[in-house]
């Protein structure tokens, strides 16, 4: 697969930043399907899109923590969005893939650099500009959804696009510590010694 570099009212969720207004969120979108729907991520988040490739398994993590990949030296944490929004586990296949994403620092977080996280998904759509005045808040929802991780909802080609939030979407402390977990794990693996015949 080609590798590709790359405030709202009080009601509705707020985007980043939280002074962001629906307008604001206009621009290029990298859209992708998880099922029936179809997703959208600012284009200004997304660092590439890589072929599913092998992931090491991190023990004590959420289930939708796939675990971390080693993509040039640098240990990733990959998210499995169908987990993280509790759907439905499918097979993998050749269309499904990583979207590499910078997740901004939480407040509380003692670093000011942006962590970078794997997002697999059932399959990248296409890159849509959208307007800001076609994007619409997400409605209220009852029963205690949380929908905080919704940006809004985009109005494109006769279809609905999700927005998405990936802070919030990504929102966890843990993300980076995971990943070097990983890193550790993967390297006592390397060094111990083969077993004899």
């Amino acid at each position: 697969m080609t590798t590709t570099n790359t405030s709202q009212t009080s009601t509705a969720p707020t985007a980043s930043p939280a002074s962001a207004t629906l307008a604001d969120l206009g621009g290029k979108y990298l859209t992708f399907g998880l099922g029936d729907e179809e997703y959208g991520i600012s284009l200004m988040r997304v660092r590439e899109i890589i072929a599913l490739m092998d992931i090491t398994c991190v023990p004590l993590t959420p289930d939708y923590v796939r675990g971390v990949m080693n993509l040039r030296g640098k240990v990733i944490p990959v998210v499995d969005l169908r987990r993280k929004f509790t759907m439905e586990a499918t097979e993998d296949h050749d269309r499904k893939c990583i979207i590499v994403v910078d997740v901004e620092a939480d407040d509380d977080s003692t670093s000011t650099e942006a962590t970078q996280v794997g997002v697999l998904v059932d399959a990248v759509s296409e890159v849509l500009h959208i307007a800001g005045e076609d994007i619409e808040a997400p409605p209220s929802m009852s029963m205690g959804a949380d929908v905080d991780f919704l940006a809004g909802l985009a109005k494109a080609r006769d279809q609905v696009k999700i927005l998405l939030d990936i802070d919030r979407v990504l929102a966890s402390y843990d993300l980076q510590a995971w990943a070097e977990e990983g890193a550790l794990e993967a390297r006592s693996d390397e060094e111990q010694p083969p077993e004899e015949a």
